[in-house]
């Protein structure tokens, strides 16, 4: 335990150390961690929930070819 304390106490030294690249770091860290969750968050919205339908069984998908395009068209 003591040693665990002795670390701490030297990494928090090192960090006092260099206040910039801690600044730097920390503000890095929050700016990734909240982009993760507002992707996440929004994958969960829209690709993972089902759609709010009385009759989801009953939902198609339209689609519109093309003779000269290979791929199909969505259409709204």
């Amino acid at each position: 335990m003591r040693d665990l304390l002795n670390g701490l106490h030297h990494a928090v030294r090192q960090l006092k150390k260099s206040l910039g690249l801690t600044t730097i770091v920390i503000i890095t860290l929050a700016l990734a961690i909240g982009a993760n969750t507002t992707i996440f968050s929004i994958v969960d919205a829209v690709m993972l929930r089902p759609l709010p339908s009385a009759q989801p069984q009953q939902l198609v998908e339209v689609e519109r070819t093309n003779r000269g395009i290979a791929e199909p068209t969505a259409v709204a």
